[in-house]
């Protein structure tokens, strides 16, 4: 593109890496703080220097969680275009990289926003109720961690140390426990209050819930991961996203594996399908089950059914969202 100009930045904790490219060459190199109102000055620096408009620039970073916060404030004041892109996606695309550095990575995001720019896809801030969510159930999900942590050392350590040490252990731990359920319970009240404050998440929340094997926990990271199903086209994109979308691996004559899924997929989401899908086989009845018994019965491995039953329950829960109706399961 003519006259524009490419501006990658490689975002650290305390400091911002930029580099500003025109015509495939560096035209400007800059660091400065991890801090909206440093970001600001910079980018109308970068106006009055090169005489440019919003219209004329691009910036792009790799999506790094949290830190991004003061570059996406900045870009949405100073009304600065904003790709936000998966680290992954810059990196297998660099070729054979030696060296690594901030200023080096600079480099490369803007040679990517250049070179892929037919891929742009302008980053949309959450609403309001979306980002709270977001933050309170990556906190949520830090005590679940801590306490699951300790309850295994509750179960483990019983017989493998002097009575009286556990006893001791075990009164201060249960401190610990009682403190963390406590705070995990108020945190998943207050994101049921955020849910239900809107008309729209509370909607969903409710649609959600209607799917055999969706409780109150995978609705409401169903809600936070999709952005209110805003995020994604469709249940096939997320489950690509999750990790239980089947890929082919094969090549020439040599190479033929069955289908697998992916390992680059978010864990947490995997593991929440993972236990719904579970939770359908644990029935005495239902449709799913049913499903589940017959291609066990037909020779299939349990791990592929249970694969499948993941993206059924996806497919209706993008389903009762698209319809905004409830779920009716097939009488058989």
């Amino acid at each position: 593109m003519n006259n524009f100009y490419f501006i990658g930045v490689d975002v650290s904790k305390k400091k911002l890496d930029f580099c500003v490219m025109f015509e495939n060459k560096v035209v400007h190199e800059e660091i400065v703080a991890n801090h909206q109102h440093a970001v600001i000055g910079l980018i109308h620096q970068l106006k009055k220097e090169f005489g440019i408009d919003n219209a004329q620039m691009l910036v792009c970073a790799e999506h790094t969680g949290q830190y991004t916060y003061p570059l996406v404030c900045a870009c949405e004041i100073a009304e600065c275009r904003l790709w936000l892109e998966h680290a992954s996606s810059i990196k297998y695309s660099s070729g054979v990289q030696r060296g690594k550095n901030d200023r080096i990575d600079a480099k490369r995001i803007a040679v990517y926003a250049s070179r892929f720019e037919d891929k742009l896809r302008l980053y949309k801030r959450p609403e309001q109720e979306i980002e709270r969510l977001k933050q309170l159930e990556a906190e949520r999900s830090l005590y679940v961690v801590d306490l699951a942590k300790y309850k295994a050392q509750l179960k483990d350590q019983k017989d493998y140390v002097p009575e009286r040490i556990f006893k001791d252990k075990s009164k201060r731990l249960k401190k610990l426990m009682d403190n963390l359920e406590e705070v995990i319970d108020s945190i998943t009240k207050e994101m049921q209050e955020i849910v239900k404050s809107s008309e729209v998440l509370s909607k969903q929340y409710r649609l959600l819930q209607s799917v055999d094997g969706v409780g109150p926990v995978i609705a409401l990271n169903m809600i936070v991961v999709t952005e209110a199903f805003t995020k994604f086209e469709n249940a096939r994109q997320f489950n690509c996203f999750a990790g239980i979308a089947p890929f082919q691996y094969t090549s020439g004559s040599s190479q033929h594996s069955r289908a697998r899924v992916s390992h680059r997929a978010d864990k947490c989401i995997k593991t929440l399908l993972h236990l719904a899908a579970v939770s359908v086989i644990g029935k005495a009845g239902g449709e799913m089950k049913s499903y589940f018994l017959r291609k066990v019965e037909e020779g299939k491995h349990k791990m592929s059914v249970i694969n499948a039953l993941r993206a059924k329950i996806v497919a209706r829960m993008f389903a009762v969202i698209k319809n905004n109706k409830y779920y009716k399961p097939i009488l058989s």
